[in-house]
């Protein structure tokens, strides 16, 4: 102890009192009151949210600097500071909970505090040493949390947009490649989960795949909508408390700093309290993350069994099933992608009502929105790429199976409609059922079709093309 105090602890003081802090911490009292305050989720801010906030402080740092605002060997340590953080240093510093009050002040502060102590290290002082750079009249300098937030927020989304532009991009052609693999499996499709027409197995993966390009074009758009900041407008979106100057500079020098086309909202104060622009991004992930929930279903049913269920696709083994059934695999890929797909659907939910329940002239809820969308697009991504890579690229056909469901269902009769009428066809499939045949054997038995003919209509040139010709049902006896 000296002076009252442990020797690995500094004591700093704020408005509200003094707080004693370890020595060897970049962050300050600040943020051990929000720490102590909302010791909430354990949930910690996002990575890329964490870069993205630096890089915004280090752009503020920047046009500061370059106007003479922050000059000289401060400024240039407060930007070094910044571009620390942003490279993966001092993550660890910026401890605040991801849920808490003050429309994410605490996370401003925190960052303000770490970017300060670390500055002033680079200037041969110590942790703490406001005298030598201070949190607010230096790090802070023409800012408030409420234009910094939600800029950091637009460039995290901007970022992982892309992540998962590049992912749902490699899912696309690992569909598009069973797609041609498997365009000669003729299997039955299903609709309400019974027995309709015959289809190709090929056509099914190019569904799923057409929905995944829709995917990438809505992304694409996304990272369009988003790209617009209310970086200068400080408190509300007027720009008070900043200089000019400043205002009309940081947005390029963001863009700079982050190599992304962002630039400044033409109205701020729109930007600043309007959080509508993230409601529609996570809106546009919902529809992504239903169209993974559809293909991982249907991958689990067309696997199914394998001998007791549809069992029309093998998926590549992962690891064991069961600690009890020997032998068994389960389709553990397209289960994780069907909860992180429900998860964003939550989070959707979550990020719209934040977005409505903001007030006048700013949204308070953005710290939960911080939380909500990284997590969505991370978890999309994420989905999508173990999608592509440990499930669809190893999916093998069963061209065996899936002929026999053709040669057992009514829904090969159902090619012969336009010839025999529906009345007729529902006589051949009751006929089979009860002679025990197969509906190939009872349509040759009744003498309506030969094998060939059957064969024909059955082929998978004459299923994918659109509808029939006349002429097609020639060799076709109605009996």
């Amino acid at each position: 102890m000296r002076n009252g105090k442990p020797e690995n602890a500094r004591i700093e003081r704020d408005g509200i009192g003094e707080l004693l802090l370890p020595a060897d911490a970049y962050f300050g009292i600040h943020t051990l009151r929000a720490v102590r305050n909302f010791p909430f989720s354990g949930y910690r801010l996002h990575p890329a949210f964490i870069r993205a906030f630096a890089q915004v402080k280090q752009a503020c740092a920047r046009t500061n600097a370059l106007l003479g605002y922050l000059p000289g060997e401060r400024g240039r340590a407060v930007i070094d500071a910044c571009a620390e953080i942003a490279d993966g240093a001092l993550h660890d510093q910026i401890v605040v909970d991801a849920f808490q009050g003050g429309a994410g002040t605490s996370t401003n502060m925190n960052f303000n505090e770490v970017i300060a102590a670390r500055a002033a290290e680079l200037l041969g002082g110590h942790r703490g040493d406001r005298d030598l750079v201070d949190p607010l009249r230096h790090v802070n300098m023409h800012q408030s949390t409420n234009d910094v937030y939600p800029t950091a927020l637009r460039v995290a989304v901007t970022v992982l947009l892309a992540g998962l532009e590049e992912a749902a991009s490699g899912l696309q052609a690992a569909l598009q490649e069973k797609e041609a693999a498997f365009r000669n499996v003729v299997k039955v499709a299903r609709t309400q989960l019974t027995d309709a027409v015959p289809t190709t197995l090929g056509m099914a993966f190019g569904a799923f795949a057409e929905a995944v390009s829709r995917d990438r074009w809505r992304i694409f758009k996304c990272r369009e909508r988003i790209k617009r900041v209310n970086l200068g407008g400080t408190a509300i979106g007027t720009g008070l408390g900043a200089p000019r100057d400043y205002v009309l500079a940081v947005a390029g020098n963001l863009a700079a700093v982050t190599g992304l086309p962002v630039s400044r909202a033409e109205n701020m104060v729109d930007a600043t309290q309007n959080a509508d622009v993230f409601a529609e991004v996570s809106g546009l992930l919902k529809a992504c993350a239903a169209n993974l929930l559809k293909i991982a279903s249907d991958l689990r049913l067309l696997s199914s069994g394998p001998r007791a269920g549809l069992g029309e696709i093998r998926l590549p083994p992962l690891q064991a099933g069961s600690s009890i059934m020997a032998g068994k695999i389960n389709p553990v890929m397209p289960e994780a992608v069907t909860q992180a797909a429900l998860r964003v659907m939550a989070n959707d939910q979550t990020v719209g009502l934040a977005a409505g329940l903001g007030q006048l002239e700013l949204n308070h809820l953005l710290p939960l929105v911080a939380h909500a969308l990284p997590e969505s697009l991370t978890l999309l991504t994420a989905a999508c790429r173990g999608l592509a890579r440990d499930c669809v690229q190893g999916i093998e056909a069963r061209p065996e199976r899936c002929r026999e469901h053709v040669n057992h269902s009514s829904a090969l009769a159902t090619v012969l409609v336009p010839a025999l009428g529906y009345e007729g066809v529902e006589r051949i499939v009751r006929d089979a059922r009860e002679n025990g045949r197969t509906v190939p054997d009872q349509i040759a038995a009744a003498g309506v079709a030969s094998a060939e003919t059957v064969k024909r209509l059955l082929s998978p040139r004459q299923l994918c093309k659109l509808g029939f010709t006349p002429g097609e049902f020639e060799e076709v006896v109605k009996p």
